[in-house]
Formats: C-alpha cells, structure tokens, sequence
C-alpha cells in the first residue's frame, strides 16, 4: 500500500489521531520553549548547518581520517557499500565470536538495513533495549517515529502487549509499573549477552571516537557489560573537532523532545581491557545522495524528528503510513534516493507548508526538496498515469491566464448547479471534509470590479 491507503487506515480511528496529533504537537510546543530559552539559536542552526556543508564538501577526507585515529584506538573498522554488506558483516562478527543472542540499543541505520530481521533469519536472536523499540518488537511492528518509536501505542494497548509476551497481569496499564516490569526482564538481557550493538550519533574525525545520545542508558549498559560492542554509523555521521560537538548536543535534544540535553551522551573511544569494539560503516545510498546537487542537504540530518513533530500530514497520517525506516518529511527526501519506484508517493505527502525546514536545527530546506523531488519523479515516470495526467492538465491550465479563467468561471458554475461532481466519494478531499460553497466570482473579477 502507499502513504494514501496507509493513512486512510490510520485516520479510521478518529481518537486516536486526534490523540497522535495532539500529542507531537505538544512535542513542538516544547521544542519552541526550549530554542527561546537560547538567544544564540539562530547562530548555533547556522554553525550546525555549516559544520555539515563542510563536512559534506570533504567527507571523503574526513573519512579517512576518522578511520585512522579510531584503528589506532584500538577499534576494528569495517565498510560496508550497502545494506546487505552491512549486515553480512555484523553476522559475521556474531558468527566469529560463537554467538547468538544479542542486545540492542536504538539505531535508525539498522532499521534501515532491516538487521533485525535478516540476523533472525540466521538464527540470532535480537532484544531491542530501548523500551519504546522493544514495545514495536513485541508487537510485530517497526519503529512509527524515530525518536518516540511506540508513540502511536496507548498504555493500555502496551499493557495488552506485555501481558501477552511478558506473562503480565491482564489489564495492567500504569507507565510506571510498565516500566518496571520491562526493566526487570531487560537487565537479565544485559547482564547475559556478550554482544551489544549500538547506533552513532556523532563520530568525530580528530580524535577517531563516536558519541551514543540515549535517555534511558540503554547503550552504555548494554557496551559496558558486553564483551563485543559493535557500533553502527551512516557515513555522514563525521563531525570534524570534538569543538564542534557542542554545538550539535546543544540543538539535538532540545529539538526532539524541548530538553536541555540527552540524559545520557556518552563517548566510546576505545574497548576496555579485553573487550573488542567494532565499527561499521554505512554507504547504503549516500553517496549517490550526496551527488544530487538538490538533495545533498538532506545528508545533514542528525535525526532528531522536529520536522515530524510538527509535521500536519505525518501527525494526523501516522509514522506506518510512510512504509520506510525513517518516516516524515526527512524521511520522504532520503527514502526516494534508495528507490524512486517504491517511495515515490512519498515526496508528496506534503502541504509543502515550511514548517518542517523552519524547526530543522541543521537548517536542511526540506520542504524546497520535497517540491524538487515530486518534479524529478514525474519527469522520470514514477507516479501514476492519472496523476501524471492530471499534472499535465493543470499546468495547462495555470500557465494560460485565459484558459485558467475560463475553466475558473466553468468549476464555480459546475459546482453551484452540480454539487454531487465534487461531493462525491472519488474525490478524496471529500472523504475526510465538507466542501465549501463556490463563490460568486473569482478574486480576479472582484478585484476589478473593486479596485
């Protein structure tokens, strides 16, 4: 199904997309209290946003350099050209070290590659350590929104969930109780895998470590307990100097979820005695991506979801309705790089309203991208006949004043005589709204009857 049909079963339960809604928008609300607290955060976007294009105009250099100051540290460095590579390499490891049980903190990178579900393939059983992550485990789902993976799930249906899987008591739904219990079972994961993986927010060129933001601790304990700790990064996660961290964990949390910091930010530079730590590094589509001058942007994301949050189509559509890892507007520009064929519905389920680029703290003009993507697809034949038809119908129309005022003058007479062309269950705008009364004249012909 595409983001349409997706979204037409979300919005069948009307509370609960009221409740979704409501519930990202009071995220926003957060965010914006936080950014005013800060006079300088224009100038700390603007700093972000450079630092990246640097990175981004010497990412091969970077690369290089980062991989040489993390292999004198003692870390083992792997490349990997694609999904499969990358997840051939962490079996490998795995399959090295005679394991098959392993711990897992939050990481977009694997779910994009879909690790767990090749790894369980392979017979590796993997336990998600961030709760929200473990919830969408348990359900049988992937993560809806990538900071706040199960915030599409009520308490009560995450009660139901660990009820079924964890033995619970039925009808149990106190967050707090909840959290225990999932605590509990999660430490004796810890305390008995000798394999973590966790994601990178920053990897920092200079001195060759990499930086976990976590609030729940999940990826310290599961790398400080285990005897392999395998780290997993996209390839535009280099920052230059570790002087540039500041800026970007001064704009991630308080972009995400309005607080000051993560709870956690923890640097990982070496293994400890004994312990082996291994590094994998992504292409998986980058570097394509960097090469299309209108979309190389994008590769400035550092994940942090303000543009989801605040997102009128993806709060009141659901993070499931996008069928990709990372869901949203960032997710709708990064998507179509992979596969235009499969994502090309995404690009447009978009007002194209701004707000998305507007709350960016690395300033990626998302919405400007997401226009450019629609018009990349249509010329490369990747949305419907009758989209394309209709596409072309209308440019017709808009691009001669005459035609667009007679076929203005033609609807407004159509629609006064013959509701029913409009409010009628083909049109989808009908389905969800009342339309409104045509109006005697257009703006043109009042204007020159006024001004």
């Amino acid at each position: 199904m595409n983001h349409p049909q997706r979204a037409e079963v979300f919005n069948r339960d009307e509370d609960r997309v009221d409740w979704h809604d409501k519930t990202l928008w009071w995220v926003r609300q957060k965010r914006d209290m936080a950014a005013h607290k800060l006079p300088e955060w224009e100038a700390l976007r603007e700093a972000a946003s450079q630092i990246k294009h640097n990175v981004l105009s010497n990412l091969d250099e970077y690369l290089v350099q980062f991989e040489a100051h993390a292999q004198q540290n003692g870390v083992t460095v792997h490349w990997a050209a694609d999904a499969t590579e990358h997840n051939q390499i962490v079996h490998r490891i795995l399959v090295e070290n005679q394991v098959t049980q392993m711990v897992k903190s939050k990481s977009m990178l694997t779910e994009e590659c879909h690790l767990n579900e090749y790894l369980e393939r392979n017979g590796i059983e993997v336990i998600d350590t961030d709760l929200g992550e473990r919830v969408v485990q348990l359900a049988g789902e992937p993560p809806s929104h990538i900071v706040m993976p199960c915030i599409h799930k009520k308490k009560e249906e995450i009660g139901e969930i660990f009820h079924h899987h964890m033995g619970t008591e039925a009808g149990l739904s106190d967050p707090q109780i909840l959290t225990g219990l999932a605590r509990t079972d999660l430490r004796q994961r810890f305390l008995t895998r000798r394999v973590a993986l966790t994601g990178v927010n920053f990897a920092i060129a200079e001195t060759g470590e990499f930086v976990v933001c976590t609030n729940e601790g999940n990826a310290d304990m599961g790398a400080h307990l285990a005897d392999v700790h395998i780290a997993c990064m996209g390839m535009e996660k280099i920052i230059p100097k570790r002087e540039h961290l500041g800026v970007f964990t001064r704009l991630l949390a308080r972009s995400a979820t309005g607080q000051p910091s993560t709870t956690y930010t923890s640097h990982f530079k070496k293994p400890r005695n004994g312990q082996q730590m291994h590094l994998v590094i992504v292409d998986n589509g980058r570097t394509v991506q960097l090469g299309r001058e209108d979309f190389r942007n994008s590769l400035k994301c550092i994940r942090c979801a303000a543009c989801m949050n605040t997102c009128p189509v993806y709060r009141r559509s659901g993070g499931h309705s996008y069928h990709t890892a990372i869901a949203g507007p960032i997710g709708s520009i990064l998507a179509p790089n992979l596969n235009m064929a499969d994502y090309a519905d995404l690009p447009f389920a978009s007002t194209l309203c701004g707000s998305c680029s507007n709350v960016c703290p690395v300033k990626i003009d998302i919405h400007q991208q997401l226009y450019k993507w629609r018009q990349v697809l249509v010329q490369q034949g990747h949305v419907s006949a009758s989209k394309a038809a209709g596409m072309q119908a209308m440019s017709t129309v808009l691009s001669n004043r005459r035609v667009f005022a007679v076929a203005g003058s033609a609807g407004r007479t159509l629609m006064r005589w013959f509701p029913g062309i409009v409010s009628n269950s083909l049109n989808p705008w009908y389905k969800q709204r009342e339309m409104p009364e045509p109006p005697k004249e257009s703006f043109r012909e009042w204007y020159e009857k006024n001004r």
